[in-house]
């Protein structure tokens, strides 16, 4: 019983720390490259579609809540321990695809954590009343265009495992368990394919 208490655990933390650290390398390459928000021309990918481009962003999904980041933080929290407790469960930690998308939610919950309670040395540089206070806001810098269609908010990749860890959790709530052929008739695990 011991040795099957920690199944599970490796995949979760191994997405959840590559998800964290993809988010906060790629947001600390390109505040470096661009700088803050309008200092520097922004590098576009494909002409009028997508363009990398710093931002930042004190509320929370859509620019909505700004200057809620102590609230926002807190519900972060929060949601890592609950995220914790259900991978706790047995049968979470029997299930990859739950694993891959809890983690992928909690990645992405970290990475936006640690721009609000403030990445080391940002500073606000405009407006000035509030140049070289510290920043408390999450760093923002994939445009995605579609002219005359969308002009969809500047997000980051800690946005995108959100986005996919809960597109993976309504995938799965599509699929019914496996039932297990012992005599209970007890549901088993389910498959990690969707």
């Amino acid at each position: 019983m011991a040795a099957s208490s920690g199944k599970g655990w490796p995949t979760f933390l191994v997405v959840t720390g590559l998800a964290a650290a993809v988010d906060l390398v790629t947001k600390e390459w390109i505040f470096r490259t661009l700088g803050m928000p309008g200092e520097s021309r922004p590098i576009g990918l494909v002409s009028g579609v997508l363009v990398l481009e710093t931002n930042l962003n004190e509320g929370a999904l859509f620019g909505m809540g700004q200057g809620m980041g102590a609230f926002f933080a807190t519900v972060s929290v929060a949601a890592i321990v609950g995220i914790l407790a259900l991978v706790a469960r047995t049968t979470t930690r029997s299930d990859p695809w739950l694993l891959t998308a809890l983690g992928l939610i909690v990645g992405g919950i970290i990475g936006n954590l640690y721009d609000r309670v403030g990445a080391p040395g940002l500073e606000w540089h405009a407006p000035l009343e509030r140049r070289g206070e510290a920043v408390l806001a999450v760093r923002d810098w994939i445009h995605f265009t579609l002219p005359g269609v969308i002009d969809w908010p500047i997000f980051n990749l800690a946005d995108s495992w959100l986005v996919i860890g809960a597109g993976m959790l309504l995938l799965s709530s599509f699929t019914a368990p496996a039932i297990a052929a012992d005599a209970g008739g007890a549901p088993g695990p389910r498959s990690s394919t969707p």
